[in-house]
Parts: structure tokens; C-alpha cells; sequence
């Protein structure tokens, strides 16, 4: 998706996957298109303008972290979803708040890797091809005298028939010996500096001693070609490049999902072992605007978006540090989800529940089918059993079509009866327990 979408064609997008939340699905669709305006604008006013950072505040299993990864896909940019309970005030053993930037730096670097591969795709299954056809065809021994690499080869007619051969597949088990780098595994070390800590591959730091030693294997045609495109690809990419650009675009476009934000405040955390204002003071540079050294090199974190998340039940936003209150200005509150959430929910997404269950079985030969009062039930008992247990939202929709598809999924494979009708008799046939039982807290759902 190109980030110049307007912010009614990113809600509309949205919808598609997450139902309801209209008013987060607004703030972030303003917030992505915000980016695209910001670089619209010449500098030095470009680098002036900061994103709006937001803070969504609502129950769990209402779609918080499903709207910023979602967004993130829409942009193509880099994400990564942390929880601030996992970090600690500097000066206690564990991860500090920095890694998240590193983090995000790998992911972006995964993404224009990826990217780079895809343009060098075609280049690089030619020249696998043609090291693979040099392998299959012997080379005819020259008279006498140099010959250049052409007309070592043999002649072009036999050469284009088995690479023809090859296109079609007709060669793909047969076996074929190559030669393969044999790359051991290099450990992972976690250096201390004033920067924090960080996890560093020791083959960077010492690359001879864990120097590729070629060896010869057996293998097939297919797996042969495989493995000689990835390398031509490898060899194709220009690794200093993407990894300029993959900061260019950590810094510019990546997004960042705190979540747990309420279980650093001082009501949540009172009785922590570390001090969560700590880390909420550790977390303060990196949103107001800082440089964090990686691997990779400085990344500047001035441009990256921030969205933090919380159930905020026994604490508010307004037990977070001032300072940090102030570098989330924009806050929306998420609604709990009710029955008929639930039965949009499991219809309306082109990713619904039903539908990832039907295309399961389907694998079996079993065709599936909801009827509208099967989806209603399984809506009105996910609601019954949040009220009665812990409400863990649309979480709870998992473990209920879990527990009514559970014999057609043990039993698909062996089933004289290809057809299942998922209607309200069969989920209170299969949830009976569930249903008859006011104490819910005995099952594990």
C-alpha cells in the first residue's frame, strides 16, 4: 500500500480486518497520513514537525495491538510491539529500553532485504540456472590452447533443451552435486556499554574464524536450484545500501507499540522489584527525540511513532510521569467488546475466524459451514463466559471454536461424512457443559 492513502481509505482498509473502533481507527489513520504530509514539506520545517504519538486505553482482546500492526502492514513500514514490563531502569540486569530500536532496526532491514531481493529475483534465477545447466552438461575437452567460457560449453541446442527441461520441472528429483558453504553457527554475546546493552553476533566481530569452508553434498535438481538462487541473489545485493536505507527507513516511517503501559505506573507497580518510573524515565528520551547506536549505526528516533497501550483499569494515564503524559497527546478510548461484535467478528473480516477454520478442514475434504444461529450462539456464550470468568475479549472466540470444532477436527481425516453444519443445536451439543454450568471458573477457556 502506498503511504499517500487518505485517511478515509486507511480506515476503509482497516475495516476489512478489525471491527468496530472507529474512533482508534480514525487516530491512526490521520497519524500515517501525517507522515506523507510531513514529507511533503520542505526543509528545514520538515524536521521540525514530530509525530503525534497516541495512547490507546481499553480492555484486552479489543483490537489495540491488531490496529497498529495492521497499520504498519498498510504502510510497509517497520514495527515492533514490546511490552514495557519486559524493561528495566538502567543500572538493573535485563533488556534496556534501547534494544526496542534495535529491534526495529533489524526489522527494517529485514523488509529492504527483502525488497532488494525481489528486484534482483530474475537476475539471479538466470545465473542459478546457468551454473546448474554447467553441472548437468559435461564440458567438452578442449583440442589445445585457452577457449573462452562459451565455447567450453556444449553446443547451444543441447543446452537450451535441458534448460527447457529444467523450466518444466522434469529434472526436479533427480540428483545432482553441488558445492555449499558450510557456515558454522556463531555465538551470541551481550556487550554492556554506556548505551545500554546489546546482543552482538561475535562472526561480526571476528569473521575469519567463522569463514565459509565450501564442501561438496548431494542433492536434488530442485533443492540444487533453490540454493544456487539464494546464493546468486546474495551475491547481488549490496549490503551497505540496504542497511542506509533500512535506518533511513526505521527512522522516518518505523512504529513503535508499547504495550502494558499502565503496569509501569507508580498504582500498578508499587510493589515491583524495580522502579517502574525508572523505566518510564528511560522510555522518555527515546520518545521526545534521541540517538540510539546500533549495529548498523546512529538511529534517530525523533520521527518514529509511538503508540502505547493499556487496560489502565486501576491506574489512569494520569499516574504515568508528566513528561511522558505530554509526549502522548493524542489518547482514545477502545470499547469493550458486546454480542454483536462478536458475531461481526467472527463473519465480516476477509481473515474471520470461520473462515480460517472452513479453509483448515476444508484441507481434509470436510466442507464447513456456519449457519447465522451457530455464529449467533458461539457470540452469545463468548459474551456469557467474559461476564463470568475474565474478559479477555475477542481472545475469548478462539478457545470456544476450539472447544465446538474439536471432534471434526480430530475425526476429519477418517469422516465418511464430508459436510458439517455448524448451527446453534450443534455449538450447545458441543458446549453443553459450558452452557449448563454457572460455575465457568472449572474450565480452562
Amino acid at each position: 500500500m502506498s503511504d499517500a492513502m487518505t485517511p478515509r481509505e486507511i480506515e476503509s482498509e482497516l475495516d476489512r480486518f478489525i471491527i468496530g473502533q472507529a474512533e482508534a481507527k480514525r487516530s491512526v489513520a490521520i497519524a500515517l497520513r501525517n507522515r506523507w504530509r510531513r514529507k511533503q514539506v520542505p526543509s528545514p520545517m520538515r524536521e521540525e514537525i514530530t509525530p503525534k504519538n497516541i495512547l490507546m486505553i481499553g480492555p484486552t482482546g479489543v483490537g489495540k495491538t491488531e490496529i497498529a500492526r495492521r497499520l504498519a502492514k498498510l504502510a510497509k513500514a517497520p514495527f515492533v510491539k514490546v511490552e514495557a514490563t519486559k524493561y528495566t531502569e538502567v543500572g538493573y540486569v535485563g533488556r534496556d529500553v534501547e534494544s526496542i530500536i534495535r529491534d526495529l532496526v533489524d526489522t527494517a532491514i529485514k523488509i529492504v532485504r527483502d525488497e532488494h531481493l525481489a528486484r534482483v529475483k530474475t537476475r539471479a534465477a538466470e545465473a542459478a540456472e546457468d551454473r546448474l545447466l554447467d553441472i548437468l552438461i559435461p564440458h567438452p575437452v578442449p583440442p589445445s590452447g585457452p577457449v573462452s567460457a562459451e565455447q567450453s560449453r556444449p553446443d547451444h541446442a543441447s543446452r537450451e533443451k535441458m534448460r527447457r527441461k529444467l523450466r518444466s520441472g522434469e529434472m526436479d528429483d533427480r540428483q545432482v552435486e553441488i558445492e555449499v558453504k558450510s557456515q558454522p553457527a556463531a555465538p551470541m554475546m551481550q556487550v554492556f556499554s554506556n548505551q545500554g546493552t546489546e546482543e552482538i553476533d561475535i562472526k561480526d566481530m571476528l569473521g575469519g574464524l567463522f569463514s565459509s569452508q565450501p564442501k561438496r553434498r548431494r542433492m536434488t535438481v530442485r533443492d540444487a536450484l533453490a540454493y544456487l538462487e539464494q546464493e546468486e541473489a546474495d551475491r547481488l545485493l549490496d549490503m551497505d545500501r540496504i542497511r542506509e536505507e533500512a535506518v533511513k527507513r526505521a527512522e522516518n516511517d518505523g512504529i513503535v507499540f508499547l504495550d502494558e503501559m499502565d503496569k509501569i505506573t507508580h498504582r500498578e507497580g508499587k510493589n515491583a522489584d524495580v522502579s517502574r518510573e525508572g523505566v518510564q524515565r528511560d522510555l522518555l528520551p527515546l520518545v521526545e527525540g534521541t540517538t540510539v547506536n546500533t549495529r548498523h549505526g546512529p538511529v534517530k528516533t525523533d520521527h518514529i511513532l509511538f503508540i502505547g497501550s493499556g487496560a489502565f483499569h486501576l491506574a489512569r494515564p494520569s499516574d504515568l510521569i508528566p513528561e511522558l503524559q505530554g509526549r502522548f497527546p493524542i489518547r482514545v478510548t477502545l470499547d469493550a467488546l458486546g454480542e454483536e461484535e462478536f458475531r461481526r467478528i467472527l463473519t465480516e473480516p476477509e481473515n474471520a475466524l470461520t473462515r480460517q477454520y472452513a479453509a483448515l478442514l476444508a484441507t481434509e475434504g470436510l466442507e464447513v459451514t456456519f449457519t447465522d444461529d451457530g455464529i449467533a450462539e458461539i457470540a452469545r456464550l463468548a459474551v456469557r463466559v467474559n461476564e463470568r470468568t475474565e474478559n479477555i475479549g475477542a481472545r475469548r472466540l478462539h478457545t470456544l471454536l476450539e472447544h465446538v470444532l474439536e471432534e471434526a477436527s480430530y475425526d476429519a481425516p477418517d469422516r465418511a461424512d464430508k459436510r458439517l453444519v455448524v448451527d446453534a443445536d450443534y455449538v450447545k451439543t458441543r458446549l453443553s457443559d459450558i452452557s449448563d454450568d454457572e460455575d465457568l471458573s472449572r474450565y480452562i477457556l
